[in-house]
This record gives C-alpha cells, structure tokens and sequence, in this order.
C-alpha cells in the first residue's frame, strides 16, 4: 500500500477518533455526576480544616423563622433573593430560552445557595435571617437598583450591598463583615449550569482562573477537596453556554471546590472587612464579558487551536455583521477558508493521480523485489524520481488543514450566537441537530435516539461523490475501506450541530468541484 494513502487514511482515522470520542463521551456519559457519598464522607469533605470562630463569637445556630423573599427584574433577567443567608434563590435569564422557558441558572436548594457567607467552610451563616432594605426591583434599559441585608450580633456584623443594572448581566456585591478575622463566600450548588445533561463532551462544572490558566475541576472527583493560593481571579461554573462567576476585586486568601452528594461547590476565603465583587450570572458572549475587563472572557474555551479558533470566530462574527445570518456566515467563511489551500490541493490531487498511473509499476516491483527490500526501496524512490511523483504530497495538503478544521469545530462547538439562530427552510437552530425527519426509535440497536434529518443526510451523499471522483489504488480492500468512510461520518453527524454539518457539507461541495476541475485538466494534459 503506498505511503500517501495509508497517511491520508491515518488522518481520516484521527479525526474519526478525535469527533467521535467526543460525541460519545456526551452521548454515553450518565446523567447522575457521582453516587451520594456516605454521611461521614460528606462530614470530611465539608470539615476539613475548618475556620474556627475566635472564642468571643458563638457558632450560629440554625434558626426557625419564615424567610422574606424580594425579586429583581430586568429586561435581561429575574432574580429572587431571600433573607435567609442575605443570597441568591433563584435566577431565570429572560433572553434566553429553552423549551419556551427561561433558562434557569439556578434551582431553589437548601444546600449552599448562591453567595451563601460562613466562618467556616460549613456556610452557617446562610442560614441566619437577615433584614432586608429594599422592596421588588424593576430595571429598564441602564437603570440600577440596590437591596441591602443586613445582620448583627453581638458579636458579629454583615452588611450587604447587592447592585443590579437594567441592560447588564453583572451584580456587583459589596459585603461588610466585622467580629470575625476572615469568612467563606461560596458561588451555590451548580449555581450557572442550566443543564449538566447536555454537554455535548465540553466541560461542565467549576472553573478557576488562576492568573491567566484556566483550571477546571472534574465535578466527579471532588470528594478530596481542590486548594488554590495565589494569582486567583475568579471562581465560575459553567456549562456549554452559559455561567455564575465570582470575581473578587481585592485579594483572595485562597480558592477550594470540594463536592457534597450529588453538587460540587466552589467558595473563595477573604479576610474580612470590607470586600467588593462582581458577580455574574448570564450568557458565554465573548465581546460583553471582554468589556467587564476583570478576564472573565477566558471562560470561552477555545481549545488547543486557540491561535486560530480566536480569529475565526472574529471573522464568523464579522461576516453575520453584513449578512445576518450566522447559516450564510458559515458558508462563507468556509469558502474563505478552503481559498488559501487551493494551490495545495491541486498539487495533492494531482500527485494522488499520478500515484494511481503508477500503481502497476509499483506492483511489479513489490512481486520483482519480495526477497530484498533495500533493493525494493531503492527502485521504488527512483520511480518517484523517474516520474515526479511526491509519495507525500496527496495528504500533506490533507494535514495542514486539520488544525484549521479543529479550530473551527471547536468555534462552532461554543459559540452561543448560533445557539436558536435559524438558516433557511426547516433549519431554525444552527446549535442543534437536523430532526426534520425525526428520531430513529430508541429501541433500534445502536442507533436509537439518532436524529434524522436531510442536512446530514447530503453531506454523506456529497462524500460519496468526493470519494468517487478521487483517484483510488488498485487494492480493492483499500478502496472500500475509503468507500465505507461516508457511511461512518454519516452516522457521526446526525446528531451534530447544524452548524457544523453545514460547514462539512459546503466543505464537501467545494471539494468536489475542485476535483471535477483537476480531474478535467489531468485528462487534457494525458491526451
């Protein structure tokens, strides 16, 4: 087997394995993250070095008492608040939704709720009854709005500071804590995931940025407790498009994230006094969180091709500027992409034929040579020689364009503008799968659950042409392993994003005209 095909058949095999672990990591990946641990590994994970209250300051009790709630309300979002703890309850994003509702950010809970306060890392104090000051909040446009919590002992003071503005998915937090040498601020249980279910084989749960490193946690293997000191910028959890962050403006004592039954905590420990955050709760929109300016646009993970992931989806974004339609967006920066290589695959195509005009000769020398394969190799790169023929040059065309295919998979994968963003005809979510056809049955082996829809459908009926009109060896088992490529990325796809099928198919479409037109030109010259 020549030494172009068993590459460019590597590389077909590398993405195979590269998509699709992803896709069935996230298709076979169990809805529950972990089984609850035991009561006394819950008791460990949450009371290893604890922060002990100085002796003048009793441990809070929990206390019976009905707990006051107060709502805020945006063009951009809803938000309950309770007196319970001075915390978050409940966050619903308006502009966004899911199914006809809001996406939830966060589920009312008893166990740690959002920006739950505690001496220690046990969060009692979340649990006391605050007063509040402040009534129901309405915010339009760049209106603001304040609610205050307040509680005091004794011994111990808070005071808490929430600001809310109109057309802005931020809150800034000022908290006022004296009595006791510092205090925990956790950001909630799985407060920012609106769906660990669907993760489409990207990370869900916490995240810490840590000067410019972004560390994720694995929410399945928090039962020992993560600790992180120094250069800590903020604390988020997320999910494939949306997240709740804490960025603390002064400095951080240190970051943990442990796990607590089934939900994953993340708390930052400050000294106390007087303590400013941000707070954000929203959508994974790059060019609004770059204008907060506190590097919470690292949260976008654009993988390892982020050199060129970056500028792509700049220039996706450019292109929906003037067309309006990220569908078309995508078709167009495809061609732009395909332009620069298009000197390169002439070249390819043309060394692929070549490869195959000589085939025969190649086998005689294999049949001739067979008992001497210095002698086999030394008359077989004097055929490459005799015929200019570059046993690479059919897949080094193919392998320069993989990093570019990863970065805009990667773009596609994450990007939350084309999340509900429709195409044309029945294709009205670019983020979603082609179901126009519907679902395979959930009790056919294998392939139950696939989504089914014309989309995918072409783009293996497009492969199909490709891999007819490319030249091919003379070994018949090779050749219907190429021929059974289509079948496999066919079934890959279904259950894809459109987006990225599109981008596979006008990539598919492109190939094959230039093919057609290689092929044409390689006839004249034979003639």
């Amino acid at each position: 087997m020549e030494m172009d095909k068993r590459t460019l058949i590597a590389v077909v095999l590398a993405i195979m394995v590269l998509i699709g672990f992803q896709y069935l990591s996230a298709l076979f990946q169990p809805q529950q993250l972990a089984p609850p641990p035991a009561p006394e590994t819950v008791a460990k994970a949450v009371k290893q070095e604890p922060v002990a209250a100085p002796a003048s300051v009793p441990p809070v009790a929990k206390q019976a008492f009905q707990a006051k709630d107060v709502t805020v309300d945006t063009g951009l979002y809803s938000a309950t608040l309770t007196s319970r703890g001075g915390t978050i309850k409940k966050f619903d994003l308006k502009t966004y939704k899911e199914k006809g509702l809001p996406v939830s950010l966060l589920k009312p809970q008893e166990m740690f709720p959002a920006l739950g306060l505690g001496e220690a890392d046990d969060f009692r104090l979340s649990t006391v009854n605050f007063t509040i000051r402040g009534t129901d909040i309405v915010l339009k446009n760049s209106e603001t709005g304040t609610l205050i919590f307040e509680y005091a002992t004794p011994q111990l003071s808070i005071r808490r500071t929430f600001t809310f503005y109109g057309d802005r998915f931020k809150i800034d937090l000022k908290d006022e804590v004296s009595g006791i040498p510092e205090y925990w601020i956790a950001l909630g249980s799985d407060f920012g995931i609106s769906d660990a279910a669907d993760s489409s084989a990207l990370h869900v749960g916490p995240v810490i940025l840590k000067d410019t490193d972004r560390i994720e946690l694995d929410a399945k293997k928090l039962a020992e407790q993560k600790v992180y000191r120094e250069g800590l910028r903020w604390i988020a959890q997320e999910d494939k498009y949306f997240f709740a962050s804490i960025v603390p403006s002064g400095q951080v004592i240190e970051a943990k994230g442990w796990k607590v039954q089934n939900s994953s905590v993340l708390a930052l420990k400050v000294k106390s006094g007087v303590n400013s955050f941000l707070v954000y709760a929203g959508p994974k929109d790059y060019d609004k969180l770059q204008d907060l300016k506190v590097g919470l646009e690292h949260i976008i993970d654009f993988g390892f091709f982020s050199i060129l992931a970056r500028p792509l989806f700049w220039i996706l974004k450019f292109f929906y500027g003037f067309l309006g339609n990220y569908g078309w967006a995508i078709v167009l920066l495809t061609i732009v992409i395909r332009v620069p290589f298009i000197p390169l695959l002439n070249k390819s195509q043309k060394s692929m034929k070549k490869m195959q005009e000589i085939q025969p000769k190649l086998t005689e020398l294999r049949e001739k040579y067979k008992k001497d394969p210095q002698k086999l190799q030394k008359e077989t790169m004097e055929m490459y020689k005799k015929y200019k023929v570059n046993p690479m040059g059919g897949c080094l065309p193919m392998l320069l364009q993989v990093p570019v295919f990863f970065a805009l998979y990667k773009v596609l994968m994450i990007a939350i503008e084309l999340r509900g963003a429709p195409f044309m005809f029945w294709i009205t979510d670019l983020s979603g799968p082609d179901t126009l056809f519907g679902h395979i049955p959930s009790w056919f082996p294998l392939l139950g659950g696939f989504a089914v829809g014309p989309l995918p459908l072409a783009m293996g009926l497009t492969m199909v042409i490709q891999q007819k009109m490319t030249p091919t060896s003379l070994d018949p088992k090779q050749n219907k392993m190429m021929m059974l490529m289509p079948v496999i990325f066919t079934f890959m796809f279904l259950n894809f994003a459109s987006g990225l099928v599109l981008y596979w198919l006008v990539n598919n479409v492109l190939s094959i005209i230039q093919q057609f037109f290689t092929n044409r030109r390689l006839a004249r010259e034979a003639s």
